[in-house]
């Protein structure tokens, strides 16, 4: 069980850090830093998740953990909140 559990965290943080590569590339073409704000909250989750796997840190309920992804998605959010609320002002 626990291979498994291997792979599908190597799967989740490949998948993570290919989202970031294209966000990267939207926001290259648009500039637009939604999808640059995208990019760094993927690319968080991403090294997140390849930092569990190199330290062999099965568990996720750590604090630390949690942190991470809160940045992240406190990221999207705030990428959400930028494009909808302050350029309309």
């Amino acid at each position: 069980m626990n291979e498994l559990a291997d792979v599908i965290s190597g799967a989740i943080a490949a998948l993570s850090l290919v989202s970031a590569l294209f966000f990267l590339r939207f926001w290259r073409s648009s500039r637009d830093k939604f999808f640059l704000w995208f990019a760094i909250s993927f690319g968080v989750e991403g090294l997140n998740r390849m930092a569990m796997a190199v330290t062999r840190q099965a568990n996720e309920d750590t604090p630390v953990h949690y942190v991470v992804r809160l940045v992240s998605y406190l990221v999207i959010l705030y990428a959400i909140v930028e494009k909808n609320y302050f350029r309309r002002h």
